[in-house]
């Protein structure tokens, strides 16, 4: 059985962002145009993923897959595919693959992949 996280597990502080639109210089909206907004900041924990074939295979391509969990919240909750993660200490970007509330709706998993575009 897996060990049941706790408020001490959450060691790192990420900013969670998301793409905002912005526009041209006609007012005509670009998708992507206005940059990476931060919504929220929260404590998170982190799990390498260590096995698999395309754990393994996406590390010998630079690519690094690892599960950052935060506590569920209304803020979040809202945080889906697209978004990313950036490490407050270091300001490494996580790109978030999938979102998984967890079944005790008390944590949020997310399955981000460092050293890739977004």
């Amino acid at each position: 059985m897996a060990k049941q996280l706790g408020a001490g597990d959450l060691y790192y502080r990420v900013d969670c962002q998301k793409e905002v639109p912005g526009t041209d210089e006609l007012g005509n909206p670009v998708p992507g145009a206005g940059g990476w907004v931060t919504q929220v900041s929260v404590r998170a924990a982190y799990r390498h993923l260590r096995g698999g074939e395309d754990v393994m295979a996406g590390r010998l391509q630079g690519q690094h897959t690892q599960i950052i969990t935060v506590r569920a919240s209304s803020q979040t909750r809202q945080i889906t595919a697209g978004w990313r993660l950036i490490d407050a200490r270091d300001g490494t970007v996580f790109n978030v693959r999938d979102v998984t509330a967890e079944t005790d709706r008390q944590w949020v998993s997310l399955l981000c992949e460092r050293g890739v575009a977004a």
